[in-house]
This record gives structure tokens, C-alpha cells and sequence, in this order.
């Protein structure tokens, strides 16, 4: 089968769902499914209603909030069973669900992050370890006695200790591999090291999170497993995200969240310092105000805005959800988010078309504020910032060596669901004259 012949069978996938996801409802209730239909949109409305009173307010209208997002979305599923329509309305979901991943995958662009197979195994290898990070993983998976069976000169990194001079001085010494056992936020400063002097570079997915782990295929559940790119690897060229001159492998937050990160109590608490500190910066004098410049679009008023190594995916996307397809496309991804009061809460149901919640892709992005200088979340790092500040992509800057067998490797299906194309991909044979 062609790689068209494939795209061409999961575009006609999509237009089938796309079909079934309305013919459920019509069949089920006839044109009463419109009125079904707008009795769904009222509970979501009526949700993030509660929702932005739960986050932006406290005392009473808190605990109304909060019970009218719980007591919305329930009322509506209560009422679709009582009049029979819950299970019509399941299987439209899924089916739309469905219809919306196979025609991204179908447009999306063929490959995902180029590689090529690694011939030889390095010959001074050196790996730094963060022994508390991930609840001490380093530990539990005995990733010590691993890495120097593998070869690999290894270095635990104490408290205080600086992770970028620990590498420097590695490559100094003659290491031609530079690998990193812990969070992202270590990975990233390691990273740019070692893009700086074009040594491979491997990620060892011994941290809480390990976001860049998982967008590259890795196991996180066995960080050993990452330790086979010595012997049996291949090479990715990624790029890297700089936030003025600090480097992310993920993503750099601005504004409500890296505001919340700021206080210290975030480590030890961090649901109830969020809520105690929420309402203040959505609608106190506290309240963070950003702009950003990207892609020529200006947008201002902003709350919230997260600038990502190459785009994440829609968290709607049932294939790979808040994930990255590529980590080599050159471009940032931007997420901008502006609620300001109930009438913004109640529209963002529409998605990025309801002006509260927008996403760009561009090379480079400006952010500024009123203040000199902004907090930033860097990895999951707090940091402040000379305002404005300037994230730019570094394209194909990061060598990474993974190894040939991974759980997660990324699949292609992170493009918009193009309708109009997806239509022609599917009906085209339709309309194919036969060869003479």
C-alpha cells in the first residue's frame, strides 16, 4: 500500500465518522438532536462558568462555582439518560473524536523527526545523575551500576552544584557523549552544551515529569532501557528553544502560572497556594498583563501564555494528546490565553475561535509586559527575566542519540483537520478518470 493509498483510506475514515457522528443523534431523535445538541452546549457553557467563579473569586461565589461546574455537566448527563439519549450522544462523541484524529492524520505531513542509524559506540561517554530527582529513581532503578557497565564515566550531582561547569569540564576532558539522568530542567542545561560543542547527546528519563523523554518515544517507566542508545542508537537532530539566553527543551510559561510558582509555598503545597493565589492575578491589581508579538500577529491583555519547543498538539486530539508530533519543524509553538471575566469564561467553550484562547506557530516571539522584569517557568525552573523577553527557536541544533526500539516514537498526525482537503483525499477515486 502507498503512502497516498493510506492517507486516501483514513481520510474516507474520517468523512464516515464525520457522517455517523450526525446520523447517531438524527437517527436517535430526529431534529429534536438540535435541541439535545444546544442542552449540551448550555451544561459546557454553564461549566466553565462555574469553573472561572471557582478559580477568579473566593468565599461564596467560590463555592457556587465550584458546585455549578460539578452540578452543570451532571444535570445535562441525567438528562440525556432519562429521555434515552445518553448513549446516542456517547457514540456521537466518540465518533467525531474518531473523524477529527483521521483526518489529521490523514493531511498530516509524511515522517516524523528524521533519523539515521548511529555506527559505533562513543568512547568516552559521561552522564550526570540527579539522585533526588523523580523520587530518587536514579536510585531504585539502579541506574549507577547500568550506566558504568555501559561504559559511561558517571557523575552524581550534589546539592549547589553546577550542572552546566559539571559538563564543560566533561567535554573539556575529552567525553564525546554527554547524557542527563533527571528532570527536564537539568536535560535543557546540559543540552545546550552539548549542542554548543556537536556532541550526541542522551536523555534518561529519571525525573517527575520527563516531557522531552516522552516526546522523543522513551520508556518512562524504565529509564534504563534509554541507556541502549550507546550501543544500539539512532540520531535525531532536534531543535532547541531559548528564552533570552536561557535554553528549554520544553516550554517557557509566562504570566499566571509562573506568577504562582514565585511563592514558597508552591513546592510544598501547590493546589492550595494555586487557589489562595488565582484570584488576585486574574482580576487583583496583581494581575499579570502580557502582549506578544509573533508570526505578525500582536495580541495583548493576555493572562496566560506558553511558548513551546515546536507545537503542541489540541489536548482534543485522541491520537496524541498535549503532545509534540515533531521537535524539528524550527518553530515555537505559542498558546495565549485572555479571560477576564464571565462573558470570555463562558465563550472559551468555542475553542481557540473565542478570542480567549489562541495558538500560533512562528520562529520567534516577543513578550512584554509593563514591569522590567518578568517571572518566567522554564522547564518547570522559575526564573526572572529582563522585559521584554525574546524566545526563538535554534533549528536542528541538539544532536540526540535514542535508541532504535522505542515504545512511544511519534507517529504523524498533529496537522489541523482540514475538511476541504480531507474531502477531496477521500472522494477523489470518485472522480478519477480511468486510464486509456
Amino acid at each position: 500500500m502507498t503512502v497516498r493509498d493510506s492517507s486516501a483510506g483514513r481520510a474516507r475514515l474520517a468523512v464516515l465518522a464525520l457522517a455517523g457522528c450526525i446520523l447517531v443523534p438524527l437517527v436517535a431523535a430526529g431534529l429534536r438532536s438540535v435541541l439535545w445538541a444546544l442542552a449540551g452546549l448550555a451544561g459546557l457553557v454553564l461549566a466553565a462558568i462555574g469553573v472561572w467563579w471557582a478559580l477568579a473569586h473566593t468565599g461564596p461565589l467560590r463555592v457556587l462555582g465550584t458546585a455549578l461546574s460539578v452540578t452543570a455537566p451532571a444535570a445535562v448527563l441525567a438528562l440525556f439518560a432519562a429521555f434515552g439519549m445518553l448513549w446516542p450522544a456517547v457514540v456521537s462523541l466518540v465518533l467525531w473524536a474518531l473523524a477529527v484524529t483521521a483526518a489529521r492524520t490523514a493531511v498530516a505531513p509524511s515522517g516524523a523527526t528524521a533519523e539515521h542509524v548511529v555506527t559505533g559506540a562513543p568512547h568516552a561517554p559521561w552522564i550526570v545523575m540527579n539522585p533526588r530527582s523523580g523520587g530518587g529513581k536514579v536510585g531504585r532503578f539502579g541506574l549507577v551500576g547500568k550506566a558504568e557497565a555501559a561504559g559511561c564515566r558517571v557523575a552524581l550531582l550534589e546539592a549547589g552544584q553546577d550542572v552546566v561547569e559539571l559538563a564543560r569540564q566533561a567535554v573539556a576532558e575529552g567525553a564525546d557523549l554527554l547524557a542527563v539522568a533527571g528532570g527536564d530542567g537539568t536535560q535543557a542545561l546540559v543540552a545546550e552544551v552539548a549542542a554548543l560543542h556537536d556532541v550526541p547527546f542522551v536523555v534518561v528519563p529519571a525525573g517527575t515529569r520527563n516531557h522531552f523523554a516522552l516526546d522523543l518515544g522513551l520508556d518512562r517507566d524504565d529509564p534504563a532501557a534509554a541507556l541502549e542508545a550507546l550501543t544500539d542508537g539512532v540520531e535525531l537532530r532536534v531543535d532547541l528553544g531559548y528564552a533570552a539566553d536561557r535554553v528549554f527543551v520544553n516550554n517557557a510559561s509566562f504570566g499566571m502560572y509562573a506568577f504562582v510558582v514565585t511563592d514558597p509555598a508552591y513546592r510544598d503545597a501547590k493546589a492550595r497556594t494555586t487557589l489562595r493565589t488565582l484570584p488576585g492575578l486574574l482580576t487583583g491589581e496583581e494581575a499579570p498583563r502580557l502582549r506578544t508579538r509573533a508570526a505578525g500577529t500582536y495580541v495583548d491583555g493576555l493572562q496566560a501564555l506558553l511558548v513551546s519547543n515546536n507545537p503542541y498538539g489540541r489536548a482534543v486530539d485522541a491520537a496524541r494528546p498535549g503532545r509534540r508530533e515533531r521537535l524539528d519543524s524550527g518553530l515555537l509553538g505559542v498558546v495565549c490565553v485572555r479571560v477576564a471575566n464571565t462573558a470570555q469564561a463562558a465563550r472559551i467553550v468555542r475553542g481557540p475561535g473565542s478570542g480567549g484562547l489562541i495558538r500560533l506557530s512562528a520562529g520567534e516571539v516577543v513578550v512584554e509586559a509593563d514591569t522590567a522584569t518578568l517571572p518566567v517557568g522554564i522547564d518547570g525552573e522559575h526564573v526572572v527575566l529582563p522585559s521584554p523577553v525574546v524566545c526563538r527557536s535554534a533549528p536542528g541544533a541538539l544532536r540526540v542519540r535514542v535508541p532504535r526500539r522505542r515504545p512511544g516514537t511519534p507517529r504523524p498526525g498533529g496537522a489541523p483537520a482540514d475538511w476541504p482537503r480531507v474531502a477531496r483525499l477521500a472522494l477523489g477515486p470518485l472522480f478519477r478518470r480511468p486510464r486509456t
